[in-house]
């Protein structure tokens, strides 16, 4: 049985770059390094954003930007936030996607390696409550 996400692992150029975009947008705690040693498949830090285990290992960054991203959930209030310090840290903010009223607010943007991110405001239940209420006229 799945008990839930143990962890999710991201490849950076520059591991002291990720610690910066980890710590100053998240507020991520680190919570390990491998220093110079190599465990894995290279040189690593482990973050803990709330209570999930981020992995940041040493590799190539994307080649390509796509819309496959992690979002995380804060709350609308903290998003302005938020904004000021992805910028503060020079991140690229994405332009924002329509939404349907009622499922959100979010704000997307991508790490200095490619990988896109989410912070949004609603939750799955909102999502489906407001989804289906729109679309209950076309069915």
């Amino acid at each position: 049985m799945i008990a839930g996400i143990s962890h999710i692992t991201f490849l950076a150029k520059s591991l002291d770059r990720a610690t910066a975009f980890w710590v100053n947008v998240f507020d991520a705690t680190e919570v390990y390094s491998s220093g110079g040693e190599t465990f894995s498949l290279s040189k690593e830090k482990y973050f803990l954003v709330g209570n999930v285990w981020i992995c940041v290992m040493e590799g190539d960054s994307l080649s390509d930007r796509t819309y496959n991203h992690i979002a995380f959930q804060t709350q609308a209030e903290e998003i302005d936030g938020y904004i000021s310090r992805i910028k503060k840290i020079g991140a690229e903010i994405k332009e924002e996607r329509s939404r349907v009223e009622g499922e959100g607010c979010s704000v997307y943007f991508y790490d200095f390696d490619n990988h896109l991110f989410e912070l949004h405001s609603g939750n799955l239940g909102e999502r489906l409550s407001c989804y289906l209420g729109t679309n209950n006229e076309a069915r």
